[in-house]
């Protein structure tokens, strides 16, 4: 009996998954147990194992293609079993339905054309919105399967490109002409003056590489993030001597075999969540027309990797010693390094309050952006030394860690962001915790 393998749903929010690599290819034997391919979600890795034993019959998809999850993928059975029941659809090739007319006998038929795909295929939808929009195809990368160009690839180009006008749009589908980037009709919209002819391309020193998955998850985001909520930073800086000193006790108990590396990023962490609690109006998500507030406390931690930002959440963090949280957060880093995060924890819901660390880098000041629904995100920067008063007429340089609070002004307001980012300068600079 034939057993069908299926992409499988990785989390709630994960719709489609891209296979990286086959390890067995038509016709070989399968044990159950052993690899059948890889895939990835967009941050995450993971391995598909048989669960049965048999012929690996038919490949439905090949490495690189994007599959919806829940979809078959592949069949195993006996050899000359038949796998056309199990047959999503011909991978790469679309079938339209067409009209051919025929005078001589006054009758209609229709005919089934296939429209093979590759770099330069355009889907019938994808072709439509162009022709409506007057957006030029040519050149387009598609992210369709093997290059096709899909409806989603036209309506990346249209959110880029401003606002334009109908005439506008209807001159540049018929004479292939491009929209400039600002226009001069109201509110930046392109007007038909506006259009000009493609800039001819003088040399080829250059590659233009398309987006990885994940990135293109990334910039819908932060973009939807800037368009969505009214964001405004403040920055103030902590002193970090007390930071430093706790660091500098650190290092010399794991000498002497303390278990627990706590850095920095730990305490300021650590920091966080206390103030958290104390201002539970940052602990939350704006939904709009109402707020959510949590509980507990779930910290967004922003981890860079080879692939790409990820921002884990550990959960219940005002549950953990500043111990369990540096362990909490050296794990969740090493997942998503390796690939292995759970998805769900990668949702920008699952976090409540996110903090970005940019200080390792000697970042001096930036603007970080929030993760919707969070109402908050606090960026830390690096320490740098400042002049203060040390009392009794006395001035010295003191270490300073700067901290810059991205808040969206719809849920707080100005003195209550300010309030807030002024606990945590307060939690890091009476920083207190047992060896």
């Amino acid at each position: 009996m034939a057993f069908v393998v299926i992409m499988p749903k990785q989390g709630q929010s994960v719709e489609s998954c891209i296979i990286t690599e086959w390890n067995k290819k038509k016709g070989d034997q399968v044990k159950k147990g052993e690899i059948l391919f890889a895939y990835e979600t967009d941050k995450a890795s993971f391995e598909e194992e048989a669960d049965a034993d048999g012929t690996l019959l038919e490949l439905f998809y090949e490495t690189g293609d994007e599959v919806p999850v829940l979809t078959n993928v592949c069949v195993i059975g006996v050899p000359g079993e038949s796998v056309d029941a199990f047959r999503p659809g011909e991978t790469g090739t679309e079938t339209i339905e067409t009209v051919e007319i025929k005078e001589t006998i006054g009758t209609i038929e229709t005919s089934r054309v296939t429209q093979s795909a590759g770099p330069g295929a355009v889907s019938p939808r994808a072709k439509n919105l162009a022709e409506k929009e007057g957006v030029q195809l040519e050149g387009m990368a598609g992210s369709g399967p093997g290059g096709r160009i899909i409806e989603q690839d036209v309506k990346a180009v249209i959110d880029s490109h401003p606002k334009t006008t109908p005439l506008a749009r209807k001159i540049a589908g018929e004479e292939q002409l491009q929209p400039a980037s600002q226009g001069s009709g109201l509110g930046g919209s392109v007007k038909a003056k506006d259009l000009t002819a493609p800039n001819p391309i003088y040399s080829n020193d250059f590659e233009i590489k398309k987006l990885s998955n994940m990135r293109k998850l990334i910039a819908k985001a932060m973009h939807q993030s800037l368009q969505n909520s009214a964001q405004l930073t403040h920055h103030l800086g902590a002193d970090a001597r007390r930071m430093l000193e706790l660091r500098r006790k650190v290092k010399k108990a794991n000498d002497n075999g303390y278990p627990v590396n706590i850095t920095l990023n730990d305490m300021v962490c650590f920091a966080v969540v206390k103030a958290l609690r104390k201002f539970p109006q940052a602990n939350a998500h704006f939904l709009g027309d109402s707020v959510k507030y949590f509980n507990k406390i779930h910290l967004g931690v922003a981890v860079d990797t080879d692939r790409g930002l990820m921002v884990p959440a550990i959960r219940n963090a005002d549950d953990l010693s500043i111990q369990g949280l540096s362990n909490q957060m050296r794990e969740i880093a090493a997942s998503c390094r390796k690939g292995a995060i759970n998805p769900e924890l990668l949702s920008s819901e699952a976090a409540s309050f996110t903090v970005s660390n940019l200080g390792n880098y000697g970042v001096e000041l930036f603007t970080p952006v929030i993760n919707l629904p969070q109402v908050g995100i606090l960026g830390v920067n690096t320490i740098v030394p400042r002049p203060k008063d040390l009392g009794d007429g006395a001035y010295g340089f003191v270490p300073y860690i700067g901290l810059s609070l991205t808040y969206d002004h719809q849920a707080l307001d100005g003195g209550e962001a300010t309030r807030f980012l002024k606990q945590i300068a307060t939690e890091i600079e009476n920083l207190e915790f047992e060896l």
